[in-house]
């Protein structure tokens, strides 16, 4: 057969490789933030997850997106959810390297920490299926406002096992949980709820409820329960809601929730997404009646430390790629990585993801200790803080990273194409679980609450005297905390807080070119408006080094 032409100029993929030893920013945070903290487990998992069989499971995935049943052949109504096997070798990969329920066990040092990062390396992986997992490490300490619950389901949700199939609790070795909170008329406006919650009695489980009306998202739909929210006497309230009802109510009865439709997004479509109604689904009241916003608050804490996990895994991941392109492909006689311009690019992204990573991670530190009146000052602070800047700066940050490959980074090919899934999915985590607005509002909160302002100027401290547009900016912020009127500013003040807690981190943790770069462009002025503006006194070889791959 004749050709036309030799393929040559075209990268190898980023593939067989070791996602943890490869990251010099997250060791280092890692290192900063838990100095006692065995990291063996995170370096086997680090293999696994560079796999090429693994890059496979994750392509698959997406390829084959879930599929709802919501009648067998005989007209009977199952309402489940089908995946492809490479769902499920993912799924048994995420719950066995402990990155769901595991943490609130306690058995190991800085269980916050090593789970936080694990979470992170899995989504350079494939973040789609981390929905349930997530969902699951928040719900958990929840349940501790039920006994009977708590009793019958903590160890469960800590298990190492996966479980795929709908079946009563006792002839599963490991559960799943997920959460339904928004509906039609309300998103992130929960009080708007109409879902009816009428009390039937009590049993094993404590106060036993019959629950009808719908979820708007309902992510995950075949998890083994949910906790949602419903209306009760008392107002809005928390409950426990099996998909398959316990033995004493008939052993393998499912549960009346009704799976309507699946989302179709434009991202994360390994993750089943789906709308619900609830036809007097059975539900155990957890916590106190009326109290639901409470509990969901202390809920949507943890998951959005998961936001901001992910979104700097997802930045790792595109940055990568990025570079291990930009290492092969020629253009106009060298390496694209040794032009200047392309240089600037890289370095300013490796700057972004270092950045997030270290905010990141210290967020995940104050997790491990809530004992210590500061580190619960700085989870209440720097959680809206994360969420709204790590995640705000990922689609513009996909978006370059997708631009060092050109026409490449557009095209999928058979899901081949990494870098389009991860720019569809970047929006996701600064809309789930609150978005911008929430986020900005939510620190206003945190800051008009204890000594928050003192606190924060507490963990600036050790980074003042170094660099002196990082100082400014902390000499600054407390006076702009106390004459925050409105909340017309609460964004500037969310993206400025985070800014110089990263800086004060980098300062700490990075190497000079890193922190000195990091401050002169975001706090100095000395950058424009897009990436691969930084300042031509930058060491832009050392910031690439230091971010490579390989």
């Amino acid at each position: 057969m004749d050709t036309t032409h030799e393929v040559f100029n075209q990268p190898a993929p980023l593939v067989d490789y070791n996602l943890f030893d490869t990251n010099r920013p997250l060791r280092d945070a890692l290192t900063f933030n838990a100095p006692a903290l065995q990291t063996t487990q995170l370096h086997e998992l680090g293999a696994i997850l560079g796999s090429a069989a693994m890059q496979t499971h994750a392509r698959l995935a997406n390829i084959h997106t879930p599929q709802l049943h919501t009648h067998d052949r005989f007209g009977r109504r199952i309402d489940e959810v089908e995946f492809h096997p490479s769902y499920h070798a993912l799924m048994q990969t995420a719950v066995g390297a402990g990155l769901h329920g595991t943490p609130w066990t306690g058995t190991s040092a800085s269980p916050h920490v090593l789970r936080a990062a694990g979470f992170m390396l899995f989504t350079e992986l494939e973040p789609s299926v981390l929905c349930p997992v997530s969902m699951t490490y928040a719900v958990t300490p929840a349940l501790r406002g039920n006994a009977g619950v708590h009793a019958d389901w903590g160890l469960k949700l800590a298990s190492l096992w996966y479980d795929p199939a709908l079946k009563p609790l006792r002839d599963k070795p490991g559960v799943t949980m997920g959460m339904g909170m928004t509906e039609k008329q309300g998103g992130s406006d929960v009080r708007a709820n109409t879902t009816q919650a009428v009390r039937e009695g009590s049993d094993a489980w404590g106060e036993r409820y019959a629950i009808t009306g719908h979820k708007w998202f309902f992510s995950a739909p075949m998890c083994d329960a949910f906790l949602i929210l419903a209306q009760a006497p008392a107002g809005l309230s928390c409950f426990f809601l099996p998909r398959v009802l316990p033995d004493w109510m008939g052993k393998g009865t499912r549960n009346a929730v009704h799976i309507q439709r699946l989302k179709d997004k434009l991202g994360n479509k390994a993750n089943a997404s789906s709308e619900v109604e609830f036809h007097g689904a059975s539900a155990w009241l957890v916590g106190e009646e009326g109290r639901g916003i409470p509990q969901i608050l202390e809920m949507g804490t943890m998951t959005r430390l998961d936001c901001s996990l992910g979104t700097s895994g997802l930045m790792r991941q595109a940055l990568g790629i990025a570079l291990n392109h930009t290492a092969q492909r020629h253009a106009f006689g060298k390496p694209l990585i040794e032009q200047p311009l392309m240089k600037n690019v890289l370095a300013d992204l490796a700057l972004e993801s270092e950045a997030a990573t270290a905010l990141a991670i210290r967020l995940a530190r104050a997790f491990d200790r809530q004992s210590d009146a500061h580190e619960n000052l700085m989870a209440r602070l720097l959680t809206p803080v994360a969420k709204f800047w790590i995640c705000k700066r990922g689609s513009h940050f996909a978006q370059e990273a997708m631009e060092c490959l050109g026409g490449n980074g557009y095209v999928e090919e058979g899901g081949e194409g990494v870098m389009a899934r991860i720019y569809r999915e970047m929006p996701l985590n600064s809309i789930w679980e609150g978005a911008g607005n929430i986020m900005a509002l939510d620190l206003l909160r945190g800051l008009r609450k204890g000594d928050a302002v003192a606190a924060l100027a507490h963990e600036l401290a050790p980074a003042r005297g170094q660099q002196a547009a990082l100082d400014r900016l902390a000499d600054a912020l407390p006076a702009r905390i106390e004459a925050m009127a409105s909340e017309t500013e609460a964004r500037r003040l969310a993206q400025d807080v985070a800014l110089a807690v990263q800086a004060a981190l980098l300062v700490q943790t990075a190497p000079a070119a890193v922190a000195d770069a990091f401050c002169a462009s975001r706090l100095g002025g000395d950058w424009g408006q897009a990436f691969g503006t930084l300042g031509a006194g930058t060491d832009f070889d050392s910031i690439i080094q230091r971010a490579q791959p390989r």
